[in-house]
């Protein structure tokens, strides 16, 4: 079963390619219907089905940041012999009665879109569950369409995999209006608790957060605290008062930038980084979008991103990647006449505002924030804190600067870790797949790819010989290589080389 990104899911015979005729209209289903007024191009399928039993759970990606009736973020089950669809779950509560109605406005509810699940779903086939992560409601960067705290945009959701039914759900970032996104799979893993093994999920998200949830209720193993952040700024807007913050296990990245954080590779570089940052609002996280321009730290891409987490069952570590870039985002009231109502990337059609955002970089294109700007790290859950970080990757238009080599780089991808104490990612721009050891961190082994290596390792074994085989298609916002390859290496006997 796959999806593209015309809105089509096909169902393929494993052996020879071909169609399964049998398959919706001759193997092949149609994701418009139940999800609203779909525009070409703005709606499709980015991440693998979740597949539980003869169920086919699917998601979506949605287009940010266009309109506030964007297309809704229904989640799907289908049959898997036949296409036939089984159910199907809103993320955002439409009628009196339904689960999280009263965290909406009547308005708010009926026309909003979006928190959709456009990253990968999990599930835990024995327990009859999938683990759905969603984004932002519609339309990102303002929520006066949408007042409350918008249940259930931004939270993992466990559903029934067989019927579709609710089982717990837990919201990350109530009302967003910064697209911080639950971008990767909940990844399934346990937690050691007075000599037991308890079965948990652990939910990467753009903030840095790491949520350690029970599998079974979702309520969180470690301690998470609601505390006030800022207010909003702009007319129309009423940011949530509180936020969730876990107390452990610690961010996997700052969370705040100050001047002492801006940085520049020659003094000019670092002064021009300076007044760009000194003109920010700028109170911490979570400081919503304004007229005068805000301060994202971290940043719209994480944080973690659509890669997610790896776990080592052995040692009880998660390991994850992370990026470390300021964006900087803007509210513009909207241009009378036609110039106003075009669709466009930050129109935000059916508001008062338009949006600009990008990354706060210097003139010559690195980012302003002090470096590592990508790291891999671990993080203990015996202790609930982190084991080891080392910078991810190199910066290749930097070799020639004192101290690169710690510099990191930015990242789209994710680990795997190995039974044999092995963690291999790629995601760094220098189009290089590694190994490091689980236990420290340190890099043991690399080889560069023939594209960029946007993409999360696998590995299996054949006659006793295992591989580790990644994508290499390149990522056209960090500048990697275009390519099509699928590359494999193998791991040789312990008592080799890496």
């Amino acid at each position: 079963i796959l999806g593209n990104d015309r809105r089509r899911v096909f169902s393929l015979d494993a052996d020879t390619g071909g169609r399964c005729e049998d398959f919706g209209d001759g193997g092949m289903v149609v994701l418009d219907e139940d999800v609203g007024d779909v525009l070409p191009g703005m709606y499709a399928m980015t991440s693998p089905a979740a597949i539980v039993g003869d169920v086919v759970i699917i998601g979506s990606s949605i287009a940010d940041g266009l309109r506030v009736a964007s297309e809704r973020g229904t989640v799907r089950g289908f049959d898997a012999r036949d296409g036939s669809l089984l159910w199907s779950w809103d993320p955002v509560p439409r009628t009196p009665g339904d689960p999280g109605w009263n965290t909406w406005t009547p308005e708010g509810a009926e026309v909003t879109g979006a928190a959709n699940a456009w990253a990968p779903l999990s599930s835990d086939p024995e327990r009859d569950m999938v683990f759905i992560p969603t984004g932002a409601a519609s339309p990102d960067f303002y929520g006066g369409t949408r007042p409350g705290k918008n249940l259930f945009a931004n939270s993992i959701v466990a559903l029934r995999a067989s019927t579709g039914e609710m089982l717990w759900h837990f919201q990350t970032v109530h009302h967003d209006i910064w697209d911080y996104d639950v971008p990767a799979q909940p990844s399934l893993i346990s937690v050691p608790r007075d000599g037991r093994e308890i079965p948990a999920v652990v939910a990467a998200t753009k903030t840095g957060n790491l949520f350690i949830l029970d599998r079974l209720t979702g309520e969180p193993l470690f301690p998470v605290q609601e505390r006030p952040v800022p207010e909003s700024d702009v007319p129309g807007e009423a940011a949530w008062p509180t936020q969730p913050f876990p107390v452990q296990p610690a961010p996997l990245q700052a969370q705040t930038m100050t001047a002492d954080d801006v940085w520049g590779i020659t003094p000019e570089e670092r002064e021009a980084c300076l007044q760009s940052f000194e003109s920010l609002r700028n109170e911490g996280i979570y400081t919503p979008p304004s007229f005068k321009g805000t301060l994202m730290f971290p940043g719209m891409v994480g944080g973690s991103n659509w890669g997610g987490v790896a776990f080592d069952p052995a040692r009880h570590l998660v390991i994850g990647n992370v990026n470390h870039w300021a964006w900087r985002v803007q509210l513009h009231q909207r241009p009378e006449g036609p110039a106003g109502q075009q669709l466009a990337d930050g129109s935000q059609l059916g508001t008062p505002y338009v949006m600009s955002r990008a990354p706060l970089m210097s003139p010559s294109g690195y980012p302003c924030n002090k470096p590592p700007w990508g790291t891999l790290t671990a993080v203990d859950l015996v202790t609930g804190e982190a084991a080891w970080e080392v910078p991810l990757g190199l910066e290749p238009r930097l070799e020639d600067v004192p101290g690169y080599e710690a510099f990191g780089s930015l990242n789209f991808g994710g680990p795997i870790v190995t039974a044999g104490g092995l963690v291999f990612i790629s995601a760094a721009r220098d189009e290089q797949l590694r190994a490091y050891d689980v236990e420290s961190g340190a890099e043991l082994w690399k080889a560069k790819l023939p594209a960029g290596g946007q993409a999360t390792p696998m590995t299996y074994a054949v006659g006793g010989k295992q591989y580790v085989v990644i994508v290499a298609g390149g990522h056209q916002h960090l500048g990697t290589t275009f390519g099509d390859y699928v590359v494999a290496f193998a791991i040789p006997a312990a008592t080799g080389p890496l």
